[in-house]
This record gives C-alpha cells, structure tokens and sequence, in this order.
C-alpha cells in the first residue's frame, strides 16, 4: 500500500469519526427513484447503504419505479397518464406497478445478499424486512380527474417499522399502500419516504434523485455563478418553492423540494436532495462537512459560542496537524482545560470546525486573539471572519480597546481584516515576557 495512500487516508478516516459516532442508532429513511435504478445504479446504493447500516444507523428504503411501471404499460400497448405529477392508475397501470414492484424488491433483496469475498458487500449480513406498513386511501378526484387506483397515506405502521429496525434489519418498502378493505392503491414514492420519516421522526430524509440538488438560483443554468446550496433554512426552502413554477416533473424544482419541507415541519431534523449520477453521493453528503446536494434544516446547524469542558476533545483534534506543521504553538490538555473558557468555537452539526482564545491584558486595554484555527475542510467559507468577529464581540465587552494576534504564516489575512504590524516591544509586559524572539513571530494589532 503506497504511503500517498496512507497519508490521504488516515486523516480522511479521522476526520469522518465525529459523524460515525454522531449517527450511531440514528433512522435514516432513504427514498431512491426508480431512474436511479434503471440507470445501473442499484449495486453501488446498496453497498454503500449497507456500509451505513454497518455503522449503527437504522435504515428505511423506499423505492420509486417511475420508469418500470412506465416500461411496462407500454410493453402493453397502454400509455402512461399523469396529471399534476401524478400518475392516474387505471386497472392496467395498477397491474404494471405490481409486476415492476414485485421485480425490483426482487432485485433489491438480491443485491443486499451478496456477500463476494473483496467486495464492499463482503462478510455483510444483512436482513431486508418488507411488509403492509402503509395503510393508504384513494386520492379520489381532482379537478374532474379520477385518480382511480392512485392513493394517498393513511397511516404507517410505526410499531411495526421499529421493531423491524430493532432487529438490525433494514426495512424495504414499494410505493404501496392497502387500505382495509384490502384495496392496493399505488403512492408516490416521496411521499411514503417523507410520511414514513415524520411518523418515525427519523433524524434524516434522503431522496436519492435526479436533481443534483437546489441551486442559489433555481431557474437558471449550471455555473460558478449559480452554485448547488448544500445548506438550507425551512424559511429559505419555502420562498423558493412558493416562487417557483409547480412541480409536475421530476426535475422540477419544487419536486422534492415540496417533500423536504413537509418532513422538515413534520419534525425530520434535514432532509436532503442528493444526485444518483454521483457515485457514493450518499456517503459523501452522510460523512462530508459540506455534503454534494442540498440539506433542508428547520434552522441553522452552525453555531458559534463559548466552548465547554465537553469541547476540549474537538479543539485537540482539530489544532493538532497545525501544531504539528508549525503554525500553532504547541499547547496541552491541561492548558485547553484551565482556559476552556477563554475560547470561543464553530460548531457545525456537532463537530467543530474552528477555533480561537481570548486573553486579556487588562493593564493595557487589550487582548490577545490565540489558537486561531479552521479546519480545511470549511475554509474559504467564511468561518475565520466569524471567529474574529465573535472575539472582537467579547473583547469589547471586557472594555478592551484593543486585540492583537502572534502570526509567522497567516499576516496577510490579519492585515486584511484591520491589523497592523507593530514591534515586539508594542506588547504587554507580561506577553513580552513569554515572547519566543527565536519564532520571529509577527505581532499586528487592531484597534476596536
């Protein structure tokens, strides 16, 4: 093994930890399209939704099949019929959605058998549970259109569902429901997901779609201009969907969009838009900071506030490699510990990403901004100004009129933001006292 390899991934295994141990025992409820599957991409799903279900998270499948049920009624001569996005079930299309479910859980279970010896699926054991979880009524008539053999959910089976989940196994559910007369009707596979992850109150909603994601600007094309917002607020989430055009296609932008405000209201922590046409985009938007789609929470998942004694951990782990390179100073545990309080963090979803210390200097008015970091994996994004801003914040609350950092790497940035170069004899005479005159260290101070 080559030892690129080693040194790309142990800080890469290292830096996914926090979420592995974050999501242990947690629900996802996954909803994958049926195009995403006729595209080829079922293997790869599985095995990656099987090394997530190997890391503890409890997982519900659901299923689309658009485009099997859509193949199948015109292997019958009959064409498909949808109104408003959704499709209109004559007895022909209810039969055509039977055959084409009943062939994908086929093949679904399969795949989710499959134990090849150097495989991701190798030594895997996983029990896949199926069953008459949902309970639907008829969607009946709209605007003159009978729906027929369309429904909508009635009510999950949340006991069944958890006790399924309880028993390590991952639950498999086909877009159907029955209602108890026995009636079958065909649902909408973005509904059952989000209907199923409110009832459970799951942790996380993910559609595995078309749609790369929402993009800052949903009407228009693809560009550097016009990126893929990974995160979004519920508020944001529902301006964009009231000013958009209504969703009848797939690709639409409301589409999904519609479901992940509904779970999110519902009380689904995030839900999220992750493209299929992505290999391993599901764990790329599990386990990366950022993710690859967009994220809908109920508010924001960043925080910035005073660190704990619980967070000394985090900030070990994340100035570590700057210590190591020689950008930081090195410092302990013990020192973390005494001044826990004199730091301030960045929290994102329970990992913290930045870092930075506060000492006063009160016989001069001013203070020293300390332990500066950003992990790599969120710089450019703003979250050093953050820090700063927050510093400057609790500075001036001391009556401080003044901060000053000790850089040899990062002056330009400081300068940027205010800060002037001064000579070492500028410090406190109790800084001075502790100044490393062999580190050369630049002192740049910024008036408040």
């Amino acid at each position: 093994m080559s030892a690129v390899f080693n040194f790309t991934f142990v800080p890469w295994f290292r830096s996914v930890a926090p979420y592995i141990h974050k999501f242990r025992h947690q629900t996802f409820v996954v909803g994958v399209c049926g195009e995403a599957i006729a595209a080829g991409k079922l293997q790869n799903l599985v095995q990656d939704l099987a090394l997530v279900h190997s890391m503890g998270v409890k997982i519900v499948l659901v299923h689309g099949f658009r485009p099997q049920v859509n193949e199948q009624l015109l292997a019958k001569g009959h064409e498909p019929q949808y109104y408003k996005g959704n499709r209109i079930t004559d007895p022909v299309a209810l039969d055509s959605a039977q055959e084409a479910a009943g062939q994908l859980r086929y093949e679904i279970e399969a795949s989710f058998s499959q134990g090849l010896p150097n495989t991701p699926m190798a030594g895997s054991k996983i029990r896949v549970v199926s069953g008459n979880f949902i309970t639907a009524r008829p969607m009946g008539i709209l605007d003159g259109v009978d729906f027929q053999h369309t429904g909508k959910v009635r009510k999950v089976d949340v006991e069944g569902i958890r006790h399924a989940l309880e028993m390590d196994s991952i639950v498999l559910l086909s877009p159907f429901g029955y209602s108890p007369t026995g009636e079958a009707f065909n649902l909408a596979m973005e509904e059952v997901a989000s209907s199923i992850a409110i009832a459970l109150k799951a942790d996380k909603l993910l559609y595995v779609c078309e749609v790369p994601g929402i993009r800052r600007q949903p009407q228009a094309p693809a560009s550097e201009d016009n990126p893929i917002i990974t995160e979004m607020t519920l508020a944001d989430a529902k301006a964009i969907f009231a000013s958009s055009p209504e969703a009848e296609e797939p690709t639409d932008t409301g589409f999904y969009l519609k479901y992940c405000i509904k779970a999110c209201e519902g009380g689904v922590e995030r839900s999220h838009i992750i493209p299929f046409a992505v290999d391993g985009s599901l764990l790329l938007e599990i386990y990366v900071h950022d993710g690859i789609g967009t994220m809908v929470v109920d508010e924001r998942l960043e925080e910035v506030r005073q660190a704990g004694a619980d967070d000394v951990g985090g900030i070990l782990q994340l100035i570590e490699p700057f210590e190591r390179d020689g950008t930081l100073v090195k410092r302990s545990r013990t020192e973390i510990e005494r001044d826990i309080a004199k730091y301030t963090i960045i929290e994102h979803d329970g990992v913290i990403f930045g870092c930075a210390a506060l000492y006063p200097y009160l016989e001069k008015s001013t203070g020293e901004m300390a332990a500066v970091t950003v992990s790599p994996h969120s710089q450019g994004q703003g979250d050093g100004e953050k820090l700063l801003k927050r510093i400057e914040q609790r500075a001036r609350a001391m009556g401080l009129t003044s901060i000053f950092v000790l850089t040899t790497r990062t002056m330009h940035w400081f300068i940027k933001r205010g800060f002037e170069q001064v000579d070492p004899e500028w410090l406190p005479k109790a800084r001075k006292e502790k100044y490393n005159w062999d580190r050369k260290s630049r002192v740049l101070v910024k008036h408040l």
